[in-house]
């Protein structure tokens, strides 16, 4: 089949894709087109696969970009080839789900408009009930920002290692900040949404006018929500490397602690792919240990 610029056949881990659309300007406000996010996805897959192989991936579809029709797909779409990984999965009862455990399948997946990845703290090989990572999701309020996120952040990374827990940050590629702690692949579900309610709830007590704990949406002007529901077995969060639909493009990027401590402006912690895929050439993936479960802890 003859290249054209709507239109393209290559070959990805042995496996033949027809990419489609490609002159489609997915997001106008930049002229992100999609075959510029199809290149993000083949380049920045290596360091994004290890975050979501073996665990039930869900997407959130929007083929046409942030301006048209979204949903948040848990089946595999229409379209899914016949190669990439499935798996029965789920809280309550089994459905299939798609494993993202290859180049190939972060492509195929973005081609048919799945250009969100999400995944929850569980793999299917341990089950839902065997967590191996916890995360707290700070979400800013209105009049509330990053930067007050990166301050809650850094309290909370003292409170992680006071019980001996390494904490790594993402920027949500939203408004918000996520922090992950591995966790050794036998917690149960029980016990990481307690231990991450007890630390939201600490700091809104250390900090009421700053921080909130609870889930009234009312309480959250000007604060920021630690959610510490994420950690349930049935909720997925957006996996770090992912795009982000916004009105620009923006990805769920580590970062080092030297940034969320250097942070003054919301501006320095939002990135675009292309400067994701120059920060993972230069550094690599400062996120690589929690991937491989290296410094693992037990809840307290």
């Amino acid at each position: 089949m003859p290249a054209t610029p709507e239109r393209q056949t290559v070959d990805i881990d042995g496996h033949r894709l027809v990419l489609t659309h490609l002159d489609r300007v997915v997001f106008p406000a930049t002229g992100h087109t999609k075959a510029q996010l199809l290149h993000y996805y083949a380049q920045i897959a290596p360091a994004l696969v290890p975050h979501a192989a073996g665990r039930p991936a869900s997407f959130v579809r929007a083929p046409d970009g942030p301006g048209g029709q979204r949903w948040f797909a848990k089946r595999p779409p229409n379209g899914t080839p016949e190669w990439a990984t499935t798996t029965e999965a789920g809280v309550h009862e089994p459905e299939t789900y798609v494993v993202v455990d290859s180049t190939a399948t972060v492509v195929a997946m973005a081609n048919l408009g799945a250009y969100e990845i999400h995944v929850p703290q569980w793999t299917v090989a341990s089950g839902p009930d065997a967590h191996d990572r916890l995360v707290l999701d700070l979400d800013p309020g209105d009049g509330a920002d990053l930067v007050l996120c990166c301050r809650v952040a850094e309290r909370l990374r003292q409170l992680l290692d006071d019980d001996d827990l390494a904490a790594y940050p993402v920027t949500s590629g939203s408004k918000g900040l996520h922090l992950y702690a591995p966790l050794e692949p036998d917690t149960p579900e029980a016990a990481a949404v307690g231990y991450a309610k007890a630390l939201a709830v600490r700091l809104q007590g250390e900090h009421p006018g700053l921080v909130v704990a609870t889930m009234n949406r009312s309480a959250r002007p000007g604060k920021v929500f630690i959610d510490w529901s994420q950690n349930a077995s049935a909720k997925t969060t957006a996996c770090p490397y992912t795009l982000r639909l916004r009105d620009r493009p923006t990805v769920a990027s580590p970062v080092t602690w030297d940034e969320i401590a250097a942070c003054r402006d919301p501006a320095e912690l939002f990135f675009a792919p292309e400067d994701v895929l120059a920060r993972v050439a230069a550094h690599g993936d400062p996120l690589a240990a929690l991937a491989s479960g290296t410094g693992r802890g037990r809840l307290p």
